[in-house]
């Protein structure tokens, strides 16, 4: 059985100088790989989230990833903002979203220099991303920040919904005003792609973009397996905006309005319809296209967790016994077929037949998925899962 204690020691072995790197199959950082933000930053929230536990050496490792973000090579001193890697100089909105992310759950830990990383970065989130005319975020832009991508996606925007309202939940007892602006923003975000794209589209996400936010459906037909922009509907997505809208309107009580229940629960069931063995093989396809038909037929670790994820939600707020039934299945077929038992960890990626893959992720490259499914059964539901865990102590 996945354990938490075996996971978080899997992942500390991808500490380098600099952050996290990308760990191999044995956790192992790949030689000749970049140290990379998106990875450096989601692996400093996993030990924010463990020193929360009081995990041994959690703290050290989250203070490490923290220093890492705000005085190595990752950290832009000159232009402000994040490199997305040691050798890339975009300025990428998903990469951005990561170290909020870490700040936000490095300031509920108490991590010395949290509560810094996560002012800096939310005001280059709030500076340099947010487009406040749209109520959604710009994707990327270069080191200089004079020139934008035409391109814009969905998933950067997901990604910033969850910073946020980490964000939120962590500013919210010395700053309540800045906690309920956040609020708003990633209410405004997800009113726009949940409940105004997807619910158009009969629950069927679009992920692409033009610079206007027309859709491109077409987008990556020729290339559909890319790690961050696939052709098509991606499934796990579907399941990580239904917790998503969950948590919010947790976060957002009396003031969240009626359809982020609702639009949750279509979400999470047009996943489990469409998606559940949709090519005759146990478990999620990584993408449908828009005839609900399979795409990209491997089957992902961080789809199943987050579908994990969003069941334990949705059965803790509903109650729901088949919910529960779906939740302790999909955790099942992650113990049968993804957990690697020489680690501790899961696969990243497996054949439809379960055998291990690499079309797309090759080795284990970090924790993030995985520890965030093994916390939140359980736990209440909040606006992030630092806070759940916080309101679990």
């Amino acid at each position: 059985m996945t354990d938490l204690t075996r996971v978080l020691a899997f992942a500390a072995r991808s500490r380098v100088p600099g952050g996290f790197g990308y760990a191999g199959d044995d956790g192992t950082v790949l030689p000749g790989r970049p140290v990379e933000t998106w990875i450096s930053a989601r692996m400093t929230h996993v030990f924010g989230l463990a020193t929360l536990l009081d995990h041994p050496g959690a703290a050290e490792l989250a203070e490490h990833g923290v220093t890492a973000l705000r005085t190595g090579p990752l950290h832009d001193a000159e232009h402000g903002g994040w490199r997305a890697a040691t050798d890339d100089d975009t300025k990428a909105a998903y990469v951005h979203a990561f170290v909020v992310l870490a700040g936000a759950t490095a300031t509920a830990a108490g991590v010395p220099g949290g509560h810094e990383l996560l002012t800096e970065a939310l005001g280059v989130w709030e500076q340099r991303f947010w487009d406040d005319d749209e109520g959604l975020a710009r994707e990327s832009f270069d080191r200089s920040w004079t020139t934008a991508e035409d391109y814009r996606g969905a998933n950067a925007n997901m990604h910033g919904v969850e910073s946020t309202l980490a964000a939120a939940d962590a500013l919210a007892p010395s700053d309540p005003g800045v906690a309920a602006r956040l609020r708003t923003r990633a209410l405004r975000a997800t009113e726009r792609i949940v409940h105004g794209w997807t619910r158009e589209r009969d629950w069927r996400l679009p992920e692409h973009f033009t610079h206007r936010w027309e859709p491109l459906p077409e987008l990556n037909r020729d290339r559909p397996a890319d790690p961050f922009r696939p052709y098509g509907v991606t499934v796990g997505h579907q399941f990580e905006w239904a917790r998503l809208c969950w948590h919010l309107a947790a976060a957002l009580g009396e003031h969240a309005p009626g359809w982020l229940h609702a639009d949750a629960d279509a979400l999470f069931t047009a996943a489990v319809e469409r998606g559940w063995a949709a090519d005759g093989h146990e478990g999620f396809p990584y993408t449908l296209d828009w005839s609900d038909q399979p795409v990209v037929g491997a089957r992902m670790h961080w789809v199943l967790c987050e579908a994990v994820a969003a069941a334990a939600v949705r059965s803790a707020l509903t109650g729901d016994p088949r919910t529960a039934t779906l939740q302790h299945r999909w955790a099942e077929l992650g113990e049968r077929l993804f957990l690697d038992p020489s680690v501790g960890s899961w696969h990243h990626e497996l054949t439809p037949e379960g055998a291990v893959g690499s079309g797309t992720w090759a080795g284990k490259p970090d924790a993030y998925h995985l520890v965030q499914m093994l916390l939140l059964p359980g736990r209440p539901v909040r606006g992030s899962v630092a806070a759940a865990v916080l309101a679990s102590r």
